[in-house]
């Protein structure tokens, strides 16, 4: 009998939705809405499933940007807060399995269009079962490593984004030393997110702009909003070179999220990779990995497919 399971990707601003027949993607059903429209995610899963009318739902997989605790989680970035019991109710689904957002992007790597990677710096081959890592930049950050075994792939929850910021210098420590007045924690994602790539520009400049002005003036050639998008790559890869030494992910480290098209056309050009591979005894290694930009806006929910066939295989 053929199993139909709900796909959700819950980000700090948007939700996606898609359906899977036997854990694989579903043409034609994936729906994008705001997070600001809906009351909560159930009333989003409502609207969803009213306007599709795909009958019983057998099983649903969430990736939730935010910290998950059994079956409940939280959005970082927005008030909702997601049960497993009350999706229960609006959905009559037996198995529901939450996992954080970035869980979600990891198990979906392998199951990516060909033409949704771009290789930026192509680094040395590595073994087929080398670990991968995803770093997404969006309305906030965090990353994923993968793993791959030999019964699937395993990802590990993490919510690294909100770790502090690293040790800096020149006007790398200078923009740091500022962000602590962002947020006093000064988590990673103040710095390297949409909402950093404004508070970068406001440490340079002064002006409170939105990531989406800050690029389309850089695409205009504008000096301050290029200036900007140049400190926020050196910034990306001091961050990214320390995750690189945590996980060594020789498989690649993946760039995602709506602001990786944004700044991928300006990493070559920038300081990212001089201070992405300055390790000291480890720089060769660093060096070796691959860096790419992934553009493909279905990815978490290609991830909880691919989970929730691994879940139920056999």
């Amino acid at each position: 009998m053929a199993r139909r399971h709900l796909l959700a990707d819950l980000g700090g601003t948007n939700t996606r939705l898609a359906l899977a027949q036997d854990g694989r993607l579903l043409a034609g059903t994936h729906r994008r809405y705001r997070n600001d429209d809906f009351a909560s995610f159930e009333n989003v899963v409502t609207a969803y499933l009213a306007d599709l009318s795909p009958g019983p739902v057998d099983a649903i997989c969430a990736g939730v940007a935010g910290p998950v605790l059994g079956e409940t989680a939280q959005l970082t970035n927005h008030h909702w807060h997601v049960d497993a019991a009350r999706l229960r109710d609006v959905t009559g689904a037996g198995p529901i399995h939450l996992m954080n957002d970035l869980q979600a992007q990891g198990y979906g790597l392998d199951d990516l269009p060909p033409d949704t990677v771009q290789t930026i710096f192509p680094g040395q081959p590595a073994p087929q079962d080398a670990p991968r890592l995803v770093l997404n930049l969006g309305t906030g950050c965090n990353v994923a490593v993968i793993h791959s075994r030999a019964d699937g792939i395993f990802v590990p929850p993490a919510e690294s984004g909100h770790s502090a910021l690293p040790h800096a210098t020149g006007r790398v420590g200078a923009l740091f030393d500022h962000l602590r007045g962002v947020q006093s924690h000064m988590p990673m994602e103040t710095a390297i997110s949409g909402p950093g790539l404004s508070n970068t520009h406001a440490f340079l400049t002064g002006a409170d702009l939105s990531p989406t002005t800050i690029a389309t003036a850089a695409a205009r050639g504008d000096p301050a909003a290029l200036d900007t998008l140049a400190l926020f790559a050196e910034a990306l890869g001091l961050i990214a070179g320390n995750f690189a030494l945590h996980h060594l992910p020789a498989g690649g480290l993946h760039l995602t999220g709506s602001l990786a098209p944004v700044i991928a056309p300006h990493l070559p050009a920038s300081a990212f990779l001089a201070r992405f591979t300055a390790r000291g005894p480890y720089t060769d290694i660093v060096r070796a990995i691959p860096v790419r930009l992934v553009t493909c806006d279905t990815l978490p929910l290609l991830g909880c497919a691919r989970y929730l066939r691994q879940v139920t295989a056999g």
